[in-house]
């Protein structure tokens, strides 16, 4: 497994890491059996970095990490991130929080889920629209300064509101969408500025949500029940239509190149630069692997030629959150 370094302050880290959520939320039933199995093998085959949020459950996800690498701490790099509110009562509020208070009270419950003194990345979730980026990031800061948190990041956040955190404590890490069906950082400032300010960068979602794995056909492959794909705008059943041309020529190009499209499509997102860190998302080690196996792959210039002009920024249909939450992505 290559091996990354994201941020000046310098976290070596796998170039994928490995997205925890859908092992609790998210993306359908839960089998804990097998997201414990799959963590495992992420760390067989060399992956260090674990991705994961106090939201995702919430608090499920955290604890089924530290079960899984209980003893193994040294082995793995822990990410996780605050700001999505859990009330006093362990359920979602569906507020975003970035008070100092509740940033403080936060970080206790994550290093006691996960069965550890410190994690190595801890991300903003979600900018707080009534308290100013410099109130969160100077609570982050202490948690620094304390040796609870090595290193600090933020998520979905607008370019300015990236250098006012930056002016703070260093980001290490600037986590936010990107593949080929989601390429706005390319062209809203925000992979500028990182690369300006020596920020790293961490794409969630590299195989857009699934739907870059050609196997998402129409609503009805999206399983019943909890899925966040049934309510998000992309996977909408006109939106789906619309969108399956382009994924049905990259996996023609992709077989052209002897590969598969979710090799194409992760290959792609590690080819951005060395300062991109991509963490797909599964449950299930057979998935797990061939999203590994992707590191290896090499595309040449004009696969990528070929690649820029079937998925350019704005072919995908359908924004990539509910109208109610895309304006938490441009604070």
């Amino acid at each position: 497994m290559q091996q990354r370094t994201l941020g000046k302050p310098g976290l070596d880290v796998t170039a994928q890491g490995l997205g925890c959520m859908g092992m609790t939320f998210g993306y359908g039933d839960a089998d804990a059996t097998e997201a414990v199995a799959t963590i495992h093998r992420a760390l067989e085959l060399g992956v260090t970095l674990l991705d994961t949020a106090d939201m995702y459950g919430p608090h499920t996800n955290e604890e089924l990490i530290g079960r899984a690498v209980a003893g193994r701490r040294d082995e793995v790099v822990l990410a996780s991130k605050v700001g999505n509110e859990v009330g006093p009562d362990g359920q979602l509020t569906w507020r975003i929080n970035g008070r100092p208070d509740y940033i403080r009270r936060a970080i206790e419950g994550t290093l006691r889920r996960l069965g550890t003194d410190h994690l190595d990345l801890y991300y903003l979730h979600r900018v707080d629209p009534d308290v100013p980026v410099e109130e969160s990031f100077g609570a982050l800061a202490d948690l620094v300064a304390a040796g609870l948190v090595r290193h600090l990041g933020i998520s979905e956040a607008a370019p300015a509101t990236i250098r006012r955190a930056h002016a703070v404590h260093p980001l290490t890490a600037v986590q936010t969408e990107y593949s080929l069906f989601t390429r706005d950082v390319e062209v809203n400032g925000v992979l500028e500025t990182v690369r300006d300010l020596g920020i790293g960068f961490v794409a969630y979602s590299p195989l857009g949500r699934g739907f870059l794995t050609g196997t998402i056909r129409g609503t009805s492959d999206i399983p019943e029940g909890l899925d966040f794909r049934r309510i998000a705008p992309r996977f909408e059943g006109e939106n789906i239509r619309r969108n399956l041309p382009v994924v049905d020529q990259l996996s023609d190009l992709a077989a052209a190149a002897g590969t598969t499209v979710t090799r194409l499509a992760l290959a792609w997102v590690l080819s951005r630069g060395e300062d991109v860190v991509a963490i797909p998302g599964t449950k299930r080690r057979t998935y797990l692997e061939e999203n590994v196996s992707a590191s290896d792959v090499r595309l040449s210039d004009e696969v990528l030629a070929a690649i820029d002009s079937i998925a350019p920024y704005g072919i995908t249909a359908g924004d990539r959150y509910p109208a109610s939450e895309m304006p938490q992505l441009t604070r």
